[in-house]
């Protein structure tokens, strides 16, 4: 299977999605190489006991390998909304 092609809205932002995964990530308690912010899943993944590794993984099941996004993607989320939530609370204080 392929990797997806992400295209990001707002050129340049892949960047700063990258940024923000390895700091989130870094909160949560992983170590992550800023450089490569992407390798963190195989961190979270030997967490989860899934055998992910770089290369072919086509024997995972998706449940398995949705448990590795999920815990990436929604400490994302978490984060945003948290973010968001700040800005809101600063913007009132005003």
């Amino acid at each position: 299977m392929s990797r997806r092609n992400r295209k990001y809205a707002v050129p340049g932002a892949e960047r700063g999605m990258q940024a923000f995964k390895a700091e989130v990530m870094r909160q949560e308690g992983y170590d992550v190489d800023p450089n490569r912010p992407d390798d963190v899943k195989y961190e979270v993944a030997k967490e989860l006991g899934v055998p992910l590794e770089p290369g072919g993984n086509g024997d995972l099941t998706t449940e398995s390998v949705g448990q590795v996004g999920g815990k990436i993607g929604g400490s994302m989320v978490r984060e945003m909304i948290r973010l968001a939530q700040q800005q809101m609370v600063d913007k009132e204080s005003k």
